[in-house]
C-alpha cells in the first residue's frame, strides 16, 4: 500500500497538517479600531534617508509625518477570533510619511512597533517593518467620569515604549468636527518586501520586491480634529526621535475606523 504523505497547511509558518498552528490565518483580515493620529513637520532630509534609493521625496510637503496610535480588533474571514481575544485584540504606534515612486505618490510606514506576533507576521507578509513594543493609548467610554468621549473637549493620551525605554508620547483635546483624519497616511501604501541572502557574503536580496496596496471595505465615524503635542525618543536599540525629529505640529485627529485587507499587487520583482 503506497504511503502518502500529507500536504502540509497554513497560509504562514508553522506549517502542520491541518494547518491551525499557522501564527496568521489566510486573508481576508478585517480590522475595527480607534485611530489617535499628530501630524508634524520634519527636516525632508529626514525623510529622505529613510527611504530606498529606488523611491523619491513627495512632491508636495516632503517632510510631513504622521505618528499614529490605533487600538485594533481583528479576526480572519470566520470572526472566529473574536471569541478568543487574546487572538484578536492588539495596538501599533507607527510613523507614515509619503513618498513618490515612478510619478505616483504613495504613503509609506517606515517605523512601526506593535503587541502581537500575529501583528508582527502580517507585516512581514505586506512589508511594514514591524517590531514589538509596549503601546497604550486613552479610550473613550460613552458612560462615567473614567473615559474621555469622542466629542469636542475630549482629552486622550498615548505612548510607546520598546525594551523597557519610552519612546514617544502624545496628548490630543479635541476641538471640534474635521473633513479628514490627516493627509499623510491617505494614499494606498507602497512598501518593499525585501529578504537577505542567504550565504554569508552574499551581497543582494533573495527577494526584492515593490509593492503597494490599500484596504477594502472602509467605513468609519466622524472625523475630529484636536489640539496636539507629540515628543519622541531615542533609546539605545531604537532612534525615533534622531529618525524623524518633530519641528513643527501640524495637527492632531482621532477618528474610529473598520477597513478590510485581502492582498495588494506587485509593482516591481527584481
Amino acid at each position: 500500500m503506497e504511503n502518502t504523505v500529507p500536504e502540509l497547511q497554513g497560509f504562514a509558518p508553522p506549517y502542520t497538517e491541518s494547518g491551525r498552528s499557522a501564527v496568521i490565518p489566510n486573508p481576508p483580515w478585517h480590522y475595527s479600531g480607534d485611530l489617535l493620529t499628530v501630524e508634524y513637520r520634519t527636516d525632508p532630509e529626514r525623510v529622505r534617508a529613510l527611504l530606498p534609493d529606488d523611491v523619491d521625496l513627495a512632491p508636495e510637503d516632503p517632510g510631513a509625518v504622521a505618528f499614529i496610535w490605533a487600538d485594533w480588533q481583528s479576526c480572519s474571514g470566520s470572526f472566529e477570533e473574536l471569541l478568543d481575544p487574546a487572538r484578536s485584540q492588539y495596538k501599533e504606534a507607527f510613523a507614515v510619511v509619503r513618498c513618490s515612486y515612478e510619478g505616483t505618490t504613495y504613503s509609506r510606514c517606515v517605523l512601526i512597533w506593535v503587541t502581537s506576533d500575529f501583528a508582527i507576521a502580517r507585516g512581514v507578509h505586506q512589508g511594514y517593518p514591524k517590531k514589538l513594543g509596549s503601546i497604550q493609548q486613552t479610550r473613550p467610554m460613552p458612560y462615567g467620569k473614567a473615559a474621555p468621549r469622542v466629542d469636542v473637549g475630549g482629552t486622550f493620551g498615548a505612548t510607546l515604549a520598546a525594551y523597557d525605554h519610552r519612546l514617544a508620547q502624545a496628548r490630543i483635546t479635541i476641538t471640534g468636527p474635521s473633513e479628514t483624519n490627516g493627509f499623510v497616511n491617505a494614499l494606498p501604501m507602497l512598501h518593499h518586501r525585501q529578504v537577505r541572502k542567504l550565504e554569508r557574503d552574499a551581497n543582494g536580496w533573495a527577494l526584492d520586491e515593490v509593492i503597494t496596496m490599500s484596504g477594502i471595505d472602509f467605513e468609519g465615524g466622524p472625523c475630529w480634529k484636536a489640539d496636539a503635542t507629540l515628543e519622541l525618543f531615542d533609546s539605545p536599540w531604537d532612534e525615533l526621535a534622531s529618525a524623524l525629529p518633530v519641528r513643527e505640529i501640524i495637527g492632531g485627529y482621532y477618528r474610529q475606523v473598520g477597513t478590510s485587507w485581502n492582498g495588494g499587487n506587485t509593482l516591481t520583482h527584481r
